[in-house]
């Protein structure tokens, strides 16, 4: 379907049009759920690391469409190509913001929580197309690949937890068994380390 089919296809589908609904959710489909499955795979940690995410994809996705058509299509409604995003990159970041949130929270319907969605996308936007998306993707793997051969089996942990899935201290101490003196002294190593990676990637970066 090329570009103009599909925006055409989304003016009918919010005008109720059951077989341009179709086709559109044919095409978002397998958007979503690349989207969910990479940020389920990159959250796993510990004993769900070997965890089969096929059937949280499924749920996730289905709940992804919800927040879609939620409110009249109210989110769907809130996409304006004009300001640089294709539909398929739109909906992307809708659903890469909607899974950490949900990964963040444990709450099945995390975006009754957060008002700000289409601001937030709204601010990002105008900056952000298919080359910076890919770039920074790309990046975020050369950092965890670094941080893997840099730090111990607990410190790739810590990081997850802290700057992955965003747990607050006392949580950290809770999963880990650490004091809270040992979880802020390597949030600070982790920091620094993670500054200093980005440095060096984006200085072989910019050589290449």
């Amino acid at each position: 379907m090329d570009r103009a089919d599909l925006h055409d296809d989304v003016d009918k589908a919010l005008a109720g049009d059951e077989p341009a609904l179709r086709r559109l959710v044919a095409v978002l489909t397998p958007v979503i759920q690349a989207r969910v499955a990479r940020s389920l795979l990159l959250w796993r940690t510990g004993t769900a690391a070997g965890r089969d995410v096929r059937q949280e994809v499924d749920d996730l996705t289905q709940e992804i469409f919800l927040l879609l058509f939620a409110e009249n299509s109210k989110v769907l409604r809130s996409w304006q190509p004009e300001r640089g995003l294709t539909l398929l990159n739109f909906v992307g970041l809708v659903t890469e913001r909607r899974t950490a949130s949900f990964l963040r929270t444990g709450r099945r319907n995390p975006w009754q929580e957060d008002p700000t969605l289409t601001e937030e996308l709204d601010r990002t936007s105008p900056e952000v197309g298919p080359e910076e998306l890919a770039a920074s993707r790309e990046q975020m793997k050369l950092l965890l690949r670094r941080l893997t051969e840099e730090l111990s089996p607990l410190g790739r942990h810590l990081f997850d937890l802290l700057f992955l899935r965003e747990l607050d201290q006392a949580e950290v101490v809770a999963q880990t068994g650490l004091s809270p003196d040992a979880v802020y002294a390597w949030r600070s190593r982790l920091r620094r380390l993670v500054r200093r990676l980005l440095t060096e990637i984006s200085a072989r970066t910019s050589e290449d």
